[in-house]
């Protein structure tokens, strides 16, 4: 379990992952559309997307010609109960969650120069 507890946490030390959870929070996309917003190749992208999936963060499947991300918000429970085994800590609330990343996210944008 500490295996997988780790490759969660890295997985959301990266802002860029974090966005991309953001989005998923909405509905399943493309690889394409995740791309889309951020300044960075596609090729960065798939290595973000290969950490989230490894982490179990998200699914990826192929549908036709086109890849597809998915959300898998199950994988934050293992994390979720790591943190309530502190006591300081409440169950991950996903709605709570996607809010904290919208503040997070919004603040590192604010400071862009």
């Amino acid at each position: 379990m500490s295996d997988d507890l780790d490759a969660v946490f890295s997985a959301l030390a990266d802002p860029t992952r974090r966005a991309i959870l953001t989005m998923l929070l909405e509905d399943d996309m493309a690889v394409t559309d995740v791309a889309e917003p951020f300044e960075m190749s596609l090729a960065a992208i798939s290595k973000h997307l290969t950490i989230l999936t490894r982490a179990g963060l998200i699914s990826q499947e192929k549908r036709g010609r086109v890849k597809w991300c998915k959300l898998e918000p199950d994988a934050l429970r293992a994390a979720s109960v790591w943190m309530q085994g502190f006591g300081q800590f409440e169950p991950v609330n996903l709605d709570a969650f996607e809010r904290f990343l919208d503040a997070e996210l919004g603040e590192s944008e604010d400071s862009s120069p």
